[in-house]
Order: C-alpha cells, then sequence, then structure tokens
C-alpha cells in the first residue's frame, strides 16, 4: 500500500551527514510562489520532509517556481532550479511540469508526486519496478476510476442521460481514462459531451457550454488546474445547478456534490520518501515507483439538499466520508 510508510523524524534526521544542506527544486503548475506554503497539499509536502528529518534553514533548501497556470513558462522555470544545482526536482503531476523537467535535464534526479499518465506506455520510464534514467515517484493512474466515478454518479442521478465531461488537454490527453469512460458510458446509456477548459480563464464559457449541451451532471478529470481551481469550480457547478463527479475531497469539500479518489495530500507527503532516499544516495531509476491503493468516496449533503438531488442511502453507508 502506497501510504503505509511511517518513518520516525529522529530516527531519518539520524541518518542525515552533518552539516549537509540539501537543494530541493520545486516546479509547480499552478500554485503562486506567494502562498504555496499555506496550500494543503505542499503543506503536507512539507510536513512529510520534516518527519523524515528534513528541515528548512537547518539541513534543507527549497526552490520554488510556479508557471501560475501559464505551462510555456514551465521550461525556462526548470532550467532556473537546475542553475541552482538542486539535488532533486520535484514535480507534482505528470503532463507539462514532467515534460519541461525531462526536457531540462537527464541527469539530475526528478521525482513525480500524483502523474496521471501511464508513464510506461509513453517510454517516460522502463517499468514501474525498475524505473531507469532520472524520474521516480508515484504513478496515480488508475483509468479504471473514470468508469467508476460515472457509475457513482448515475446512482445519484439515475435520469442522467448526458453527462459532460470537464477536462484540459494541455495537462494530459488521459486517453485511458477516455477509453474507460466511453466504455462505461455505453453499458449505462449514457452519451459524454467533452468540454474543454485549458486553465481557469476558460471555465465560464466552457460552463456555458455545458448548459447550452443540456447536460444533466457534470464530470471533471484530475489536472492540477482543476484541483487548484475547485472552488471555483464547485461555485460554478453550483451556480448552473450541475450535479458534479470530481477525483478530489477538496473540490466537494468546497461545495461540489461528490467524490471519488486518492488523496492528493497523502500522496503529495508519500512522495518525500523518495526524495529521502536519493538525497541518501539511491539512484532515481533504482526506486519503483508507486501506486495508490486506497480511493475515498465523498458526498457533500448540503450541496445535495440545495439541488435537490436525494442521496441513496446504500450509498451514504459506503461513503468514506459525509459532509453535512
Amino acid at each position: 500500500m502506497v501510504l503505509a510508510l511511517a518513518v520516525t523524524s529522529t530516527t531519518a534526521a539520524l541518518a542525515q551527514p552533518p552539516g549537509k544542506i540539501y537543494r530541493l527544486g520545486v516546479l509547480a503548475t499552478s500554485q503562486p510562489a506567494a502562498t504555496w506554503r499555506s496550500a494543503p497539499q505542499l503543506r503536507a509536502f512539507l510536513e512529510g520532509l520534516q518527519q523524515l528529518g528534513y528541515v528548512e534553514g537547518q539541513n534543507l533548501a527549497i526552490e520554488y517556481r510556479s508557471g501560475e497556470d501559464m505551462l510555456e513558462r514551465l521550461p525556462e522555470l526548470a532550467k532556473e532550479l537546475l542553475a541552482l544545482k538542486v539535488d532533486v526536482l520535484w514535480v507534482p503531476t505528470c503532463g507539462a511540469p514532467l515534460t519541461a523537467a525531462m526536457r531540462a535535464t537527464t541527469t539530475v534526479p526528478i521525482v513525480v508526486a500524483a502523474c496521471s499518465d501511464d508513464i510506461v506506455a509513453a517510454g517516460i520510464v522502463q517499468s514501474l519496478a525498475h524505473p531507469g534514467g532520472n524520474i521516480t515517484g508515484i504513478q496515480k493512474l488508475t483509468p479504471e476510476l473514470a468508469a467508476k466515478r460515472l457509475e457513482l454518479l448515475k446512482e445519484v442521478v439515475p435520469k442522467a442521460s448526458r453527462v459532460a465531461i470537464l477536462w484540459d488537454p494541455g495537462y494530459s490527453d488521459f486517453a485511458a481514462d477516455w477509453a474507460h469512460l466511453r466504455a462505461s458510458a455505453r453499458s449505462l446509456g449514457v452519451t459524454l459531451l467533452p468540454v474543454e477548459a485549458k486553465g481557469p480563464a476558460e471555465f465560464d464559457n466552457s460552463f456555458l457550454t455545458i448548459v447550452a449541451m443540456r447536460a444533466d451532471a457534470l464530470i471533471t478529470f484530475s489536472d492540477a488546474v482543476g484541483y487548484f481551481h475547485r472552488q471555483r469550480l464547485a461555485d460554478l457547478a453550483f451556480q448552473h445547478r450541475l450535479a458534479m463527479m470530481t477525483p478530489f475531497e477538496e473540490t466537494t469539500s468546497a461545495g461540489g456534490l461528490i467524490s471519488y479518489g486518492p488523496s492528493i495530500p497523502e500522496l503529495v507527503r508519500h512522495s518525500t520518501v523518495f526524495i529521502d532516499r536519493i538525497f541518501k544516495g539511491t539512484k532515481a531509476g533504482d526506486i519503483a515507483i508507486e501506486q495508490p491503493t486506497k480511493f475515498d468516496l465523498v458526498i457533500n449533503l448540503k450541496t445535495a439538499k440545495a439541488l435537490g438531488v436525494t442521496i441513496p442511502q446504500s450509498l451514504l453507508l459506503r461513503a468514506d466520508k459525509v459532509l453535512e
């Protein structure tokens, strides 16, 4: 199980070479540099490092760069981080951040926290067990969850026959997700309505398109922009009275109806274990890539009531968390 590892900070700290200051580069997609330490997933990242014995100003220096939703900036930011002689380059996701990091270096170790792509099929690594090269981390690619989310949404809104899929093709092509989702849609008699949103500037028009297409409900894919701008997405879904299923618990907490997927903060926290191993001398290519095994079903009853949606008791009993 990906998240089963526990390491005490005391033991980890004793293993650190005395006087050594590790330099860690962080290449983010959306979270602004001014606020990155307050973001839940990045707080989990810092906590994970601290639990492993790494404290900023003592034995750790973190260099943070963010594209702030401008993906074209990432290649130059990756070069900036490498010029600072970082020991490890950490990226939260695959897609644009990982591509920028890969193109910038084939030698500095790269750790990816929550990759939605099939990185073996894409040729990024040799295998999950033996990645080779300079990349390791966590692959959260679970395309069967795309089908599961549609099934759960159909339980909540049984009459839904037209379901919009809001996604960002600039983040990933989500080929495996689409394949599972289309197969599920055929078996459920659902028509899928793909709607692109390449960044938050397109959200308003995307939702107008969804409404114009007469969608009965909405599913979002697990891209970084959707995670970072979850409050805006939750607000728009509520404004347009759309039952929204997402991969992220945080979106449901922000007012979305339902979510199903792994905990992003926990994946990010666990990714620090890879950084620790590299700092201690293990080659990135020798560290097996892990996958999540725990997925949480979260339901917002307050949103359900406001939308006039009745959540089946059978689903409430299966939920990991019910927000009231």
